[in-house]
């Protein structure tokens, strides 16, 4: 065995040890288990003894207790059929328990990661890991370490029940063994190799799936669903051939076990009855053998065999869930995480911001955002103008702690930001994106986001406010109106008010306008921009916009040109300005 191979092996017990310890809160479904398969493995030689007795004792002798031994036949079945049935139930009750654990715990982690997360990693591979892999993790505890264990019990008892009986027909029955062994190992390397590709072709099909399902208005727009259906054929083509290179292994490997079965039966008829002709055959205690006794053989080698059999199989079922597992806890290893670390909650927020000397990238190298400095007032609006690319959106993301800056820090009334507890400072925030998303769901549900503190009628008062109760009331059911995915059913401008009635119901200290009127006509722009008016009152606003029509009840302008600030102040101050950066950019904005 090669250094690397032995690593190898280390690695996986370590991380077998690790998966094991996920069952660890469930003990007594993991004990039972454990027994079950103990108890299983007992039983197994039972029956065979007692068919020996019967034929030996009652049909080639003259016993009279027939009647008897086919009633503990009988028993005997039955209990390893009930015993069976609890250990395929407790098996997978465990791993579906450890799954359902494990399922919350990414999810909730994922949840906690900052964005550069999601920026760099295809939803499809995260969805996969959070489905797809959990549940074959589950297959450790269903059909992988716990029925190994199981097989391998039944394996030894067999074998240590066989020399008891008669070591001669023990080691005739265990002559084609070597080969069982090494095709089993043989097998094991290869659906191994085929079913590591298998994993990774199915994030890439899951990743290519959710991209272009998402991105479907944009691939028929361009006419380009045969160009994607080609890219989604080849991809499906390698799932396919990797799942093929693992169905061949199998095809060839259950043909070789039965051939060595009937090689093992056939050593043991042969040679076993020339013993016995002969009256060379003894059992391990020395008394005579009989017919009986190599009849038990016969049926032990098809109890030995079948482990083997299986083993192979559950052993790279485990390999397959050992690969889902280490791409799991790769995920939940992740540093890449919004630190939560402060203890300010429940005090009383004005809403001073000041930025100071704030630089950030989203690479670590490449800086956005470059020894960035300024402060809004509490209550006061500030305007963000730039040319695309200039950071604008990057100052909305790093003040929502969506992403950690690498020098600088942010102040909310004159405390660091990352003093304040998470939830509570993002509950001081509410953001209006250009891009609005609604969930699945109610409208209702859409603006309450699940906050059983915000009621119906304050809903209802806050759509009043800005202007949207009119078409919500138009709506089938109104506000318990059905919004597809992504809000599809809805116009832009009608998710852009639901968006507002949103921010509005929570009440922030601090409100953000990302472009929020870039996309609307101009009737729905009209009333946004009251919307607008009615949201920043007596709120730190901060409004990033390409039209300055939107910006002129700003009461500080922040002009940005390739992530450094060029001008910055008052608004009226900076329009009084001769040859300012952003007197100019208004006198050209002006002309058209």
């Amino acid at each position: 065995m090669s250094k690397s191979d032995s690593t190898g092996e280390a690695m996986d017990m370590k991380l077998l040890w690790k998966v094991i310890q996920l069952a660890f809160p469930f003990k007594f479904l993991l004990i039972a288990t454990v027994v079950y398969s103990l108890v299983l493995a007992i039983l197994g030689p039972l029956r065979p003894e007692l068919i020996q007795r019967l034929i030996d004792e009652n049909i080639l002798g003259a016993g009279d207790n027939t009647q008897l031994l086919v009633i503990l036949i009988i028993l005997t079945l039955m209990a390893e059929s009930v015993l069976r049935y609890f250990f395929i139930y407790s098996s997978n009750k465990l791993g579906q328990s450890v799954v359902k654990n494990l399922r919350t715990a990414v999810f909730k982690h994922v949840l906690s990661l900052n964005l550069s997360y999601f920026d760099k990693t295809p939803i499809g591979t995260t969805t996969t890991r959070t489905v797809n892999d959990i549940e074959t993790i589950n297959s450790i505890f269903t059909q992988g370490f716990i029925q190994l264990l199981a097989d391998i019990l039944t394996l030894l008892i067999i074998v240590i029940w066989m020399f008891l009986k008669s070591w001669q027909l023990a080691l005739i029955s265990l002559a084609a063994l070597p080969f069982m062994i090494l095709s089993t190992y043989l097998f094991k390397e290869s659906v191994k190799k085929a079913f590591q590709k298998v994993r990774t072709q199915v994030s890439l099909l899951n990743a290519f799936l959710q991209e272009h399902i998402s991105g479907m208005r944009l691939v028929q727009i361009f006419g380009a669903e045969q160009q994607e259906f080609e890219k989604f054929r080849d991809i499906n083509d390698q799932h396919k051939e990797a799942n093929v290179e693992a169905i061949w292994a199998y095809s060839v490997f259950f043909p070789v076990v039965e051939i060595l079965l009937a090689v093992a039966i056939g050593l043991m008829v042969w040679l076993g009855a020339d013993l016995l002709i002969q009256n060379h055959l003894t059992t391990s205690f020395g008394a005579p053998a009989d017919v009986g006794l190599i009849i038990q053989f016969i049926l032990l080698i098809g109890l030995l065999f079948r482990p083997i059999r299986f083993m192979a199989e559950r052993f790279n079922t485990m390999q397959m869930g050992l690969v889902a597992a280490r791409r799991v806890f790769i995920l939940l290893d992740r540093k890449d995480r919004i630190e939560d670390s402060g203890a300010i909650k429940d005090v009383a927020i004005t809403g001073k911001v000041e930025f100071r000397d704030l630089s950030f990238a989203y690479n670590d190298e490449d800086y956005v955002l470059k020894n960035i400095s300024f402060q809004i007032p509490a209550g006061k609006t500030l305007a963000i103008v730039g040319q695309t690319g200039s950071g604008k959106s990057s100052i909305i993301n790093i003040l929502s702690r969506l992403y950690t800056w690498q020098k600088g820090d942010i102040f909310l009334d004159d405390t660091s930001i990352k003093d304040f507890d998470l939830r509570f400072y993002r509950k001081q925030i509410s953001t209006v994106l250009q891009d609005v998303f609604l969930f699945s769901g109610s409208i209702m549900d859409n603006i309450r986001l699940l906050d059983d503190n915000i009621t119906d009628e304050d809903i209802k008062k806050a759509a009043a406010l800005i202007g949207a109760d009119e078409f919500i009331e138009q709506l089938p059911n109104g506000y318990e109106y059905q919004v597809m995915e992504r809000g599809a059913t809805l116009s832009l401008g009608q998710r852009q008010l639901i968006s507002f009635v949103r921010a509005l119901v929570f009440n922030p200290k601090i409100l953000v306008l990302d472009e929020a009127t870039s996309s609307v006509d101009t009737e729905t722009e009209y009333i946004v921009q009251n919307a607008i008016d009615k949201l920043i009152k007596k709120r730190t606003s901060i409004i990033i916009a390409h039209r300055l029509a939107t910006i002129s009840n700003a009461d500080y302008v922040l002009m940005l040109e390739g992530g450094k600030i060029v001008d910055y102040g008052p608004r009226e101050e900076l329009l009084r300005k001769e040859d300012g950066p952003f007197k100019t950019l208004y006198n050209n904005y002006s002309k058209h």
